[in-house]
């Protein structure tokens, strides 16, 4: 199933926010039959469906869901990541925004299959807008006794809780997410023990994004063939791209995951600005590895296709650079950002991002040297899998694509300045 109307995220139907539109468009359908089902039935069909992860890692949430213990003596906890602090990713807002009920009612099954009883949402400090839009469809929920005591008629009950944090992008990692939420400083935390075993207060959590959770209803609605044939098979269904930077149409776009990028940038984005040429792409968010504009023909957006081609598809958020974009300058404003939100728990991430920022912005500034390219590539490989979290890895990997393929553009600055110089 390749058909690029499917639209079950972001369907574009008017009033959807509001609970009566929802439930109308067959809304809270799939939580019933849900809880007609067994448990770990539930997290079976969620397994079959292969639904991954959309906050970056891609991870098999029916596989997530499982390591949650069936008993436990303590609560059981259920976050929902809406933490979207990665530069370029706008898409789990607009799930917010037209269609909230669908995360709520995907919250709820999740919580259903791994007994949790507190579900909270986790949502990014400057998103006031869009947490008071949450907070009403929550309500509306409550109202209508799909969230509660004994909700839609059975003997299961959950309550669902919104905490808006402070602005730390660090937070968006799972487990500084939940020191956050216990009132502790964002530091995200040595793993194992793993959230499932020792999460929140201590006790068995899972961590799901909201795009990842919007995806639950339809899948058991509507079955997991049903899912499988969506998209790439082994990345299958829709996703939400975020297309930022020089095109003509940017916005939200919701596609199967076997579209081509040059599609999602040249159809759907409306092409590059006036009529300039492709430079570059970052697809996935600011964290990912920068790809040359004419490497990317026949790049599916989707975590297999991305990972053959050198890159990720990350949070789905693709920017896009024309031809007189200056990638020293780009990668200045990257290095920038991660050494600000460093949460500075880390040696390599902590000393390893301002070396970054600093040698680049060297660079730019016409005081740098062939010697500082290699420098600059050695602080990065030196940071890439020695930090606790994957801020550290995030930080380094558009250091090192940028350096690998776009080289002569950092060569060329120190050459000019050195002539200037002379």
């Amino acid at each position: 199933m390749t058909d690029t109307e499917i639209k079950y995220l972001l369907p574009g139907i008017p009033g959807l926010h509001k609970i009566d539109v929802y439930e109308k468009e067959g809304g809270y359908r799939a939580l019933k039959k849900a809880l007609g089902m067994k448990p770990d039935d539930v997290i079976e069909e969620v397994k079959k469906s292969n639904l991954r992860g959309r906050g970056g890692a891609c991870f098999p949430t029916g596989l997530k869901w499982s390591f949650m213990p069936k008993s436990s003596d303590k609560p059981k906890y259920l976050c929902v990541n809406a933490d979207e602090g990665e530069p370029g990713t706008f898409k789990d807002r607009e799930v917010i925004e037209q269609n909230p009920h669908m995360l709520i009612e995907g919250t709820l099954i999740a919580s259903y299959a791994m007994g949790v009883k507190t579900a909270y949402v986790y949502i990014r400090g400057e998103y006031v807008k869009w947490m008071k839009i949450l907070e009403n469809a929550i309500s509306e929920a409550y109202e209508k006794g799909y969230i509660g005591k004994k909700i839609a008629g059975s003997n299961y009950s959950v309550d669902i809780y919104v905490h808006r944090g402070a602005g730390a992008y660090i937070c968006g990692e799972e487990s500084s997410l939940m020191n956050s939420l216990e009132g502790e400083r964002g530091y995200p935390r040595v793993k194992p023990p793993f959230p499932a075993q020792y999460g929140l207060w201590g006790c068995p959590t899972t961590i799901n994004n909201v795009e990842t959770l919007a995806n639950v209803p339809v899948i058991i609605k509507n079955g997991a063939d049903w899912y499988l044939n969506i998209g790439n098979e082994k990345h299958p269904g829709t996703l939400l791209y975020g297309v930022s930077g020089h095109v003509n149409n940017p916005g939200v776009f919701e596609l199967p995951t076997d579209v081509l990028l040059t599609d999602l940038i040249y159809k759907f984005a409306g092409g590059i600005r006036n009529n300039k040429k492709l430079k570059a792409v970052i697809p996935g968010g600011s964290s990912t590895p920068i790809l040359r504009g004419e490497s990317i023909e026949g790049v599916q957006m989707n975590a297999d296709s991305l990972k053959d081609a050198g890159s990720s598809i990350g949070t789905g958020g693709v920017i896009v650079m024309d031809e007189d974009t200056d990638i020293p300058h780009i990668l200045e404003r990257i290095a920038r950002f991660y050494h600000h939100e460093s949460c500075g728990q880390c040696t390599p991430c902590r000393e390893g991002t301002g070396w970054m920022e600093n040698i680049i912005k060297r660079i730019n500034r016409g005081g740098g040297t062939m010697k500082d390219l290699d420098v600059l590539m050695d602080v990065a490989n030196n940071i890439e899998g020695n930090t606790i979290c994957a801020l550290g890895d995030a930080a380094a990997w558009p250091v090192q694509s940028a350096l690998k393929n776009f080289r002569d553009e950092f060569e060329e600055k120190i050459k000019n300045a050195e002539t200037v110089a002379a």
